[in-house]
């Protein structure tokens, strides 16, 4: 079983924005509000491409992602936000307040793998 590279794609983009937004609810200046995300995403890469592998390596079918539901948690908790688990069984939601009222944003992603045999001999090949 493998994950596809759309929701890869996905897990790492939700978590990349709720980073970036964490970073410009900060900042004031567009310019400079730039330079600190790119500044960040240099930080965080390495740790999410460390989390995109675990996730790749440990496929879970959909309402089985257990452990990738707790892994993703873990990672949005550590970036400071309110997080709620267990919605619609393996769910996760994440809650950036920010500083003063108005518009809502969502972002929705999907962590489950498809049955897929692995092929490729990588280190964070399928294990399953």
């Amino acid at each position: 079983m493998r994950m596809n590279g759309l929701t890869h794609q996905w897990v790492l983009g939700l978590l990349g924005a709720v980073a970036s937004s964490a970073v410009i609810a900060a900042n004031s200046g567009q310019d400079s509000a730039r330079e600190e995300i790119a500044a960040q995403a240099k930080i965080l890469e390495p740790s999410l491409l460390e989390t995109r592998r675990d996730i790749h390596a440990h496929p879970e079918l959909g309402n089985t992602e257990t452990r990738t539901a707790e892994l993703v948690a873990k990672q949005l908790r550590e970036l400071g936000l309110e997080v709620k688990t267990g919605v619609a069984r393996t769910g996760v939601v994440a809650i950036l307040k920010g500083a003063l009222p108005g518009p809502t944003v969502a972002l929705r992603a999907d962590m489950d793998a498809l049955p897929v045999k692995e092929v490729a001999d990588l280190p964070f090949a399928s294990k399953a």
